[in-house]
């Protein structure tokens, strides 16, 4: 065991930033232990933490290293800056194990409890597993936020999900990579953002190395981005930035559509919160002269959002001449963080709909919901606000959307379309034109209950197969629209061809058993006169928008692929 203290002496920690996906600016920095490889018989990180769990040191070498982070992280000279530190989940089967070592480390360096984030992988063997429920339920008992780091790759990521009740998961770097090239890694990570999101958890992307990685995890959702994009993990603290600017840069360009409908600030209202360190006799005399609310939002020192003190908590304190007395001794300091309770909060950036689903889910008896930007408190929605925006989305949806689909209608598409065709536009636009063929036929013999049916399955088609940032409306009747941006045009052909011939299949379905024997129909033609018509199929036409596209020539071309389009069983693919 002697040679653990050389051990430790030669380990030193790097900082990785986690930022904001809609600011740039620095949320937390992640600590990496750095100096492994300068260890004879260590390769890795994990070979550091094998051996000492194999010598009974795992505790003792964690208690050590966090200490040396928390120490070089206290040194770091920007506010409200949080730390998170991995933790080995093997730790809580160590004899050894206490609690409120970390908060005796903390206070040695003058921090709060709410600056650090735990860290706890979803990855490792079975014991590893079996011990990160307990971690999470002992740390969060303690105060302590909790991270879920590499989740997805476990084997009970769901599970964990649903019963840990953790701060923030970060996706790990595996469904990260590429993902604007795989719809599948888009779909899970969505799904999973949507779920955390809608159960109070923040989401963080890591491992992002390209702009179109960090475009398409903040399309879906992801709150937090890290990863080589941002910055490597730098030993040298001076070189953690307070804002990022390339990532400024990429925000400010991001000038593609964003179904996401945002909030109008008039629903907001703006009710005065309280610092944490208020005094109690300051406490009572808010509720005094603010007789408009039974509560009162509590803020930290950065304006975080804590939660509310309710009226009602304190009323037989304020109201009696000796809890008034005890107030105002300036010898007696009694803490407002006993009288904070939880209260549902959203970031203003997750737009109307996940905002109104999140009330949905979880309000009970809720007031409303408080709104805070990049954590920061920003106000209060009550309850008649947040019903009007209901009411007021729910037109909105109505009057933009296909009655049938339930797709985005004709006033989107054109949008669409408008700011796909902005001379400054830089992304690369693929827009696709779907149309039935032999539809009339069709409705003529099977009825349109039978057409709506088709047309919902190809609505149904187009959801499921392409991506989940893909722009898809049902222009009406049988003609469809897709718009996809910064996607390989030989991925989108393929997939388009892929998508033709899958429905192709499945409307078979649809017929009597004699027609699809056939393989045709016998209906009249627009003549009134009988002739055999193929098996329902779609066309397509695909018109690739560029920053060297002539806009002006867009209707031209779109009209002259859709009639060539006609009939065919392959994308006609123009680039304009």
């Amino acid at each position: 065991m002697s040679n653990w203290d050389e051990i430790i002496e030669k380990l030193d920690y790097a900082f990785q930033p986690i930022i904001y996906s809609h600011t740039g600016k620095i949320y937390a920095v992640e600590a990496l232990v750095r100096g492994v490889q300068n260890i004879n018989g260590l390769n890795c990180i994990d070979d550091l933490f094998d051996k000492a769990f194999h010598d009974d040191f795992l505790y003792e070498l964690d208690l050590q290293l966090r200490e040396k982070a928390i120490n070089k992280f206290s040194n770091i000279d920007i506010d409200n800056l949080k730390l998170f530190y991995n933790l080995d989940n093997r730790i809580i089967y160590n004899k050894k194990y206490s609690q409120g070592n970390t908060a005796k480390i903390l206070k040695r360096y003058n921090l709060e409890k709410n600056r650090i984030c735990f860290e706890l992988s979803e990855k490792g063997t079975a014991i590893e597993q079996n011990a990160l429920s307990s971690m999470i339920q002992k740390y969060k008992e303690s105060g302590y936020s909790i991270a879920i780091d590499d989740f997805g790759i476990g084997v009970s990521g769901l599970k964990l999900l649903y019963f840990s009740e953790a701060n923030v998961i970060k996706l790990d770097r595996f469904f990260i990579t590429n993902i604007d090239q795989d719809s599948k890694k888009k779909l899970f990570c969505s799904s999973i953002i949507e779920m955390a999101h809608i159960m109070g958890m923040l989401v963080i992307a890591e491992g992002i190395e390209t702009a179109k990685e960090f475009y398409t995890c903040k399309d879906i959702g992801a709150d937090f981005m890290q990863g080589y994009l941002v910055q490597h993990p730098m030993l040298k603290i001076k070189e953690i930035k307070n804002i990022y600017p390339n990532i400024v840069t990429l925000i400010n360009e991001d000038k593609r559509a964003n179904g996401n409908a945002s909030i109008d600030h008039e629903f907001i209202e703006p009710i005065v919160a309280l610092d944490i360190n208020t005094s109690l006799y300051n406490l009572f005399i808010h509720f005094k002269e603010d007789t408009k609310n039974n509560f009162v939002p509590i803020v930290d020192e950065y304006k975080n959002f804590l939660g509310i003190i309710y009226e009602s908590d304190i009323k037989k304190i304020s109201y009696s001449q000796y809890g008034l007395s005890l107030a105002q001794n300036m010898t007696y300091s009694s803490s407002l963080i006993k009288y904070i309770k939880p209260a549902l909060s959203v970031e203003i950036s997750w737009g109307i709909d996940k905002i109104l689903e999140m009330y949905n889910l979880k309000s009970k008896d809720s007031l409303g919901i408080f709104i805070t930007q990049s954590d920061k408190y920003k106000g209060f929605i009550n309850l008649n606000s947040l019903l009007t925006l209901s009411y007021k989305r729910n037109i909105e949806i109505a009057t933009n959307q296909n009655p049938l689909t339930k797709l985005p209608g004709n006033n989107q598409i054109e949008k669409y379309i408008d700011k796909s065709l902005k001379k400054n536009q830089k992304n690369i636009t693929h827009i696709i034109y779907f149309n039935f063929n032999d539809f009339k036929p069709f409705n003529d013999i099977y009825g349109f209950r039978q057409g709506d049916r088709a047309i919902l399955i190809f609505s149904e088609l187009l959801q499921k197969r392409y991506p989940k940032d893909s722009f898809i409306a049902h222009i009406g009747g049988d003609d469809f629209f897709v718009g996809l941006k910064d996607h390989n045009y030989k991925d989108v052909l393929t997939l388009t061809q892929e998508v033709q011939n899958e429905f192709k299949f499945t409307a078979e379905n649809i017929y009597k058993k004699i027609d699809k024997d056939n393989g045709f129909i016998i209906s009249k033609d627009r003549f009134n006169m009988e002739r055999k018509f193929e098996l329902l199929s779609v066309s397509s036409a695909i018109i690739e928008i560029n920053s060297k596209s002539n806009i002006s020539n867009f209707d031209n071309t779109l009209n002259i692929l859709k009639k060539a389009s006609k009939g065919s069983v392959e994308p006609i693919f123009s680039i304009l």
